[in-house]
């Protein structure tokens, strides 16, 4: 590893400015905060400092610099990692440097990516003309069919079967990949479009009749070694870097609705593809934005669906929004109907999640009911104390008394009594959730703080050096000695670098790491460095006393005996440097 390169493109690199690409961050004071990507996170955990150009999870333990979080968040290896920050800031890396990290699961990819080449020539070639004439009568030009893949399978019992055989692979394999069933095509005679993981790589398919055929609408891989339902969002990789400029994701459902979107230039979509939201599905939203648009379909079906998902994503602390949609209709047949300027008019003016839900409480409540409307009321104060804006929470609570004509004190003392207890539950369940640490002596703490202290201030290591003090744990000597190494190799350290030098060092890394995330002030004195090292210095003679003790016990010769006596006299009065 050309380790001047890899600091080259470290100290080029912004870790703000590239963690803020992946996830929205807010600055509190001298660092920033975002919910982390590595956990299911609800209050922002993940600090990224830049003055250390590192970044630390208090929850999971998460920690590193621009490569580690790159590493992690994209799956790659650490050496595509490098290549990727290189990339961002125009320092190019040579791909002899990289070496592919290594899957499993390479095989069912590569095995996906032959059937959606195959599907797309099908398509194309002469047989391919009905399907053709079927999309385009769906208003989907070349263009769009070309952007996400979209194939055919043709009426041909064993014709990707055959293919995949003469590419040599073996029968157990093509059937594990879920698109042969023993030796007959899963997908015949229908449209096919590829789904995509996180990371953009296609494994699995849905298949769509278009020949009027009495089948189901839609067949969709069923789940294999690369494919989850549950873990996968429609468009997700496509959509990422358009979400992270607009600074919010619009939710649909099925992939056509988000297809459709994509037509009339709104690239900021994923779907959930039927399904109800997984906590896998809402962490990765969590990693592109804290806002949701929810547009799902227009009947009875979508609107409980917003009330469910919208719930599940409020849960999760992120900003929801709703796009309702009149006529029963789904997003792709509004938009049909309507036309992009009516969509976008939509998308400028989304409703509040909470001011939806309470709109649909209001459907059929009567007023002349006294019974009706405490309900109706109970059920609005529910959805106010979920609102965490105090002022929207004051105008919904005006807009409440003004409509049910109850005295607004009276409302704002019940909703007052909903708060407290919303709190009390809120500090029990931190008081649960909270992580439990082993604790470490007075030793062990002060170790730590004299090597976070020889990584942050190059003087400390010359002191530490002459100080000719002897660290008593394995694990923080290596660590101290690698730094000593580090810094007379290279003639500068710091804690960006440092972990990256040690990657690959599976137990001094861990250890680092966690040092990493200590808060200390970088302003400390040489008197305070020198104390540190005062109280090593006493541990070192505790130690020492400790085995004289249980060495003497072992002695049975009298004058060793007293030898020994003498020198645990000396140790405790302090006579040994």
């Amino acid at each position: 590893m050309d380790q001047e390169l890899v600091n080259k493109i470290r100290e080029n690199t912004d870790i703000v400015e590239l963690i803020s690409k992946y996830i929205p961050l807010v600055k509190k004071g001298k660092n920033y905060f975002g919910l982390c990507p590595f956990h299911n996170d609800n209050n922002p955990s993940l600090s990224v400092s830049r003055e250390k150009q590192i970044y630390k999870c208090f929850v999971c333990g998460e920690a590193g610099n621009v490569f580690n979080f790159v590493e992690k968040y994209e799956n790659v290896s650490f050496k595509e990692a490098v290549k990727v920050v290189g990339d961002s800031i125009g320092i190019s890396v040579s791909s002899n440097y990289i070496t592919k990290k290594e899957d499993k699961n390479q095989v069912y990819y590569d095995i996906y990516d032959i059937a959606t080449k195959f599907y797309q020539n099908n398509l194309l070639s002469a047989k391919g003309l009905k399907a053709r004439e079927y999309l385009q009568k769906r208003s989907l030009d070349m263009k769009t069919i070309q952007e996400f893949q979209i194939g055919l399978s043709l009426n041909s019992p064993n014709s990707l079967y055959k293919l995949l055989l003469k590419k040599g692979y073996k029968q157990e394999v093509i059937e594990r990949s879920g698109l042969v069933t023993v030796d007959r095509d899963t997908y015949l005679n229908r449209i096919i479009f590829p789904l995509a993981n996180p990371n953009g790589l296609i494994n699995g398919f849905s298949g769509r009749i278009y020949n009027g055929e009495n089948l189901n609408k839609y067949l969709n891989t069923s789940e294999t070694e690369i494919f989850k339902k549950g873990e996968n969002l429609f468009n997700y990789s496509r959509a990422k870097e358009s979400v992270r400029k607009k600074k919010y994701v619009i939710l649909m459902e099925g992939f056509m609705a988000v297809i459709r979107a994509y037509t009339i230039g709104v690239t900021n979509c994923i779907a959930t593809m039927g399904t109800s939201l997984t906590s896998e599905q809402i962490n990765l939203i969590k990693r592109l934005t804290n806002t949701v648009y929810l547009c799902l379909d227009g009947d009875q079906a979508g609107q409980t669906a917003i009330i469910n998902n919208g719930a599940l994503l409020s849960e999760n602390n992120l900003n929801v929004k709703v796009i309702p949609l009149t006529d029963n209709l789904d997003p792709d047949d509004y938009i049909l109907k309507y036309g992009k300027d009516k969509f976008y008019s939509l998308l400028e003016s989304p409703l509040n999640y909470n001011d939806f839900k309470i709109s649909k409480l209001k459907n059929g409540v009567n007023f002349n009911s006294s019974d009706e409307l405490s309900k109706y009321i109970n059920l609005v104060l529910e959805e106010i104390r979920l609102e965490k804006d105090e002022i929207k929470r004051e105008i919904m609570l005006k807009n409440l008394a003004k409509e049910t004509n109850v005295w607004y004190n009276t409302l704002e003392k019940k909703l007052n009594e909903l708060l407290s207890t919303r709190e009390s539950n809120s500090k029990k369940r931190e008081i649960v959730l909270k992580p439990t640490k082993n604790k470490k002596n007075k030793y062990e703490k002060t170790l730590e703080i004299l090597i976070y202290y020889m990584i942050t201030k190059k003087e400390v290591i010359t002191i530490v050096e002459n100080s000719h003090v002897y660290f008593p744990i394995d694990k923080y000597r290596s660590l101290a000695r690698e730094i000593s190494e580090y810094y007379n190799k290279f003639g500068f350290i710091n804690m960006a670098d440092f972990n990256t030098y040690l990657e690959g060092n599976l137990e001094l890394k861990p250890l680092l790491l966690e040092i990493m995330g200590l808060d200390l002030d970088n302003n400390v004195s040489n008197e305070a460095i020198l104390e540190y090292l005062r109280v090593i210095k006493e541990y070192n003679v505790a130690l020492e006393i400790k085995r004289l003790e249980n060495l003497i016990i072992k002695e049975v010769d009298p004058l060793e005996q007293a030898k020994i006596s003498d020198q645990i006299r000396k140790l405790k009065i302090g006579s040994v440097e």
